[in-house]
């Protein structure tokens, strides 16, 4: 079976990306969210909650691991706002670059329309002269 390839990335996004990693708190926060969205931090936790009952590190109702966790969901709640953040400013540079690709379109068009009204007239204008020029040499 085939590897699936990724997607074709636009250079504005390329560029947008390249300028965002330049700033180490905007890497930092791209990892966490990585590692934050991964089956692998599901099996820590899994494997750390049950260690942390198994071993009877503190005993029911685990005050100190509801605080643990009640302040790690609100830096994941953040990392979450980050991330969305970040999907938003890709989707901005690609609806900016699909605006002006759009823009130079319809220029283009523009130009077509304007050389298919000329190649009209010209067409025109050379039918005219013929019919004129058959009309002289049948007279002769």
């Amino acid at each position: 079976m085939r590897a699936a390839q990724p997607p074709p990335v636009s250079p504005a996004l390329l560029k947008h990306l390249q300028v965002r990693s330049e700033r180490r708190e905007n890497r930092v926060a791209d990892q966490m969210t990585r590692f934050a969205g991964s089956m692998k931090f599901v099996y820590i936790h899994a494997a750390w909650f049950s260690l942390w009952i198994i071993l009877g590190v503190e005993d029911y109702p685990y005050g100190l691991l509801t605080m643990i966790v009640s302040l790690e969901a609100i830096f994941l709640s953040t990392f979450v706002m980050i991330s969305q953040n970040r999907a938003d400013e890709k989707r901005q540079v690609i609806a900016d670059q699909q605006w002006q690709t759009v823009q130079e379109e319809e220029q283009q068009n523009e130009r077509l329309l304007r050389l298919t009204d000329e190649i009209l007239d010209l067409t025109k204008e050379i039918h005219a002269a013929s019919d004129t020029a058959t009309r002289r040499s049948t007279r002769s």
